[in-house]
């Protein structure tokens, strides 16, 4: 037989000699054996944390995919909301009880409690100083000023972003910030009650 078929055994005396053999023989040094085991442990945590980062990350992703998708149709339900409120404040004082009335405020209620559960809420404007990125002024008085003093179709917000801006008068503050003539249907006294 060749030295290649029949490799030689080493003898307890040559294993004794070796610096990186333990007492039990198994030829590795524990040190080795821990640091390899830090480092993949290291590695297993750096991926667990990685991971986690990854799932908060397209979470976040589906819930603004959700938001802009639904986005669309919010827009075009608002018009709608805006309609059904004008409609509200056409009615003669005579009718305001009537029953036709209160089955308009309680559409008009269903409509802003569906359009809250979507993450939609209505900005406030009137009094207000004037702030470009959640007013659009269709109308300024002449003497200049500030404050919203009309508004003439309500903004919403959509959580964070803006839905619509608030389309609003601009002019000079008035210390009772009163609703008169607003055409915001929130400025009228509608007489509405909200028994359940």
């Amino acid at each position: 037989m060749t030295d290649t078929q029949n490799p030689a055994v080493a003898s307890d005396t040559e294993l004794d000699e070796r610096p990186d053999v333990d007492a039990t023989g198994s030829g590795l040094d524990l040190e080795a054996v821990l640091a390899e085991r830090d480092r993949y442990l290291d590695q297993l945590q750096r991926t667990a944390a990685d991971f986690a980062n990854y799932r908060r990350r397209i979470e976040q992703e589906r819930a603004q995919q959700r938001l802009a998708a639904n986005e669309q149709l919010l827009r075009e339900i608002v018009p709608v909301l805006d309609d059904l409120q004008r409609g509200l404040g056409a009615l003669p004082p005579d009718q305001q009880e009537s029953k036709l009335a209160e089955g308009m405020r309680w559409v008009e209620q269903k409509f802003l409690t569906t359009l809250k559960k979507h993450g939609v809420t209505p900005i406030e404007a009137l009094g207000q100083p004037f702030d470009p990125s959640v007013h659009e002024a269709v109308e300024a008085e002449p003497a200049g000023g500030d404050t919203v003093v009309a508004v003439y179709a309500p903004g919403y917000r959509l959580g964070d972003g803006i839905l619509r801006p608030a389309m609003v008068k601009v002019g000079p503050g008035d210390d009772g910030k009163t609703a008169k003539g607003t055409g915001h249907p929130k400025g009228r006294d509608r007489g509405h009650r909200h028994d359940g």
